[in-house]
């Protein structure tokens, strides 16, 4: 897909009234950039973004400092980005949850995805994957399903949390399946994961990068990844749409974005810098070593995503009755 760009006008009247951070990619960056992200330190957006920042550090001879701004499920870090200088020196990693789910959640969201900034590309995706405790007895997806569907309610599966990415894809599977299991839902994929470790709960909708080390050393048992194709990390576990639910996908992901007015030419520069760091050899292969899959896409691709999942997370949200409290 071929991505327009602005020219830059030097008629001297046209000038006059703009905003005093008004930039251009010519020289671009010329002093640190800013990337903001809305999740704590440690967690799978921070450790992929750093190494983006790390990155674009080196490829454009200037600093990419990172900022965490954690809590309330992104929403203030999205605001924060949301209201930064449109001049290019602040980026924000967006994830699936405050991007995609928080719209579909909240009544009176402070920022609108669409509308107050602009996709610049994607970064990664975080597959998901059902796993099960051993003493459960599924060895295949079938064997879940069929069990769910003999004793509808009496099943449970432990997620990360009410509208998270986790919770969300469970829910859709559910309704794809036709089946009726509980939703246990846990302060984070830690508290969830060690319950299924010690066989508290018996099913459980985890992220790859945390429930791949458990599934290698058998403790847990994978039987579908929610991706629509199969992944590197586990190219023996078949997608579920494989497995009679053809079409579907379900994924935690990232993506880089700028608030709305900041130049087209820059973003298409920070876009085309960011696809070309993601295609390197070492960097997608720390990536598919942290259980991440690299998304380089161009800023329409990105935004076309982004709308197909905000739809999608929308008729989840209305068909499960998913309210936060």
């Amino acid at each position: 897909m071929s991505i327009r760009r602005r020219t830059l006008l030097s008629i001297a009247p046209a000038l006059v009234g703009l905003p005093a951070y008004a930039q251009t990619a010519v020289g671009y960056p010329n002093r640190p950039v800013k990337l903001l992200i809305p999740f704590p330190p440690g967690q799978g957006a921070d450790i992929f973004g750093r190494m983006i920042a790390e990155r674009l550090s080196q490829k454009w001879g200037q600093n990419v400092v990172v900022e965490n701004k954690a809590g309330g499920a992104g929403v203030p870090g999205m605001v924060q980005g949301k209201t930064a200088l449109p001049d290019g020196y602040t980026m924000v990693l967006g994830g699936s949850q405050s991007v995609t789910v928080n719209p579909n959640l909240y009544d009176k969201l402070p920022y609108d995805p669409v509308k107050d900034f602009q996709t610049v590309t994607g970064l990664y995706i975080g597959p998901l994957v059902i796993v099960v405790h051993p003493s459960s007895g599924f060895t295949t997806l079938g064997q879940l399903v069929t069990a769910a569907s003999k004793n509808p309610g009496k099943l449970s599966y432990g997620s990360a949390g009410t509208g998270t990415s986790q919770h969300m894809t469970a829910e859709l599977f559910k309704h794809v399946a036709k089946i009726d299991m509980v939703h246990v839902s846990y302060r984070g994929s830690g508290p969830a994961m060690s319950d299924l470790l010690a066989g508290q709960i018996q099913i459980m909708l985890d992220g790859v990068a945390s429930a791949l080390p458990h599934i290698k050393s058998g403790k847990i048992l994978p039987l579908a990844v929610c991706t629509p194709q199969r992944i590197p990390q586990l190219p023996d576990v078949p997608t579920i749409a494989e497995q009679g639910y053809t079409g579907f996908s379900g994924m935690a992901w990232a993506a880089l974005f700028f608030q709305s007015g900041v130049p087209r030419d820059i973003v298409d520069k920070v876009s085309t810098d960011v696809q070309a760091v993601l295609r390197e050899p070492q960097l997608r292969d720390r990536i598919l070593e942290r259980g991440g899959i690299p998304d380089p896409l161009t800023p329409e691709q990105a935004t076309a995503f982004l709308k197909a999942d905000i739809a999608q997370w929308g008729r989840v949200v209305k068909i499960a009755n998913i309210k936060i409290e």
